[in-house]
């Protein structure tokens, strides 16, 4: 009697993904699950952190993703005055 492999049930998710410029890189943030990641391109900057984020959500207790997991969040920019050093 073989024992098959259970099969696996994939989830979608949609997430965003926040890209800048630092030094000669580009960092890459999910603002959702707090994960980050870089690359040399957008592509690859997003490719990173797309696996960034699979893994963590494959490795991670149910705990600990919804624990990071926020619905509700706001990306804005503000205004601020400074004296510059």
């Amino acid at each position: 009697m073989s024992r098959e492999a259970p099969l696996l049930k994939f989830v979608k998710a949609k997430f965003t993904a926040i890209l800048r410029p630092e030094e000669d890189m580009l960092c890459a943030y999910c603002p959702e699950l707090d994960v980050a990641s870089q690359g040399k391109t957008h592509r690859e900057a997003l490719d990173n952190l797309r696996e960034a984020v699979t893994l963590f959500l494959e490795c991670a207790s149910k705990e600990e993703v919804e624990g990071r997991l926020s619905e509700e969040y706001w990306i804005t920019q503000f205004e601020t005055d400074y004296a510059p050093a």
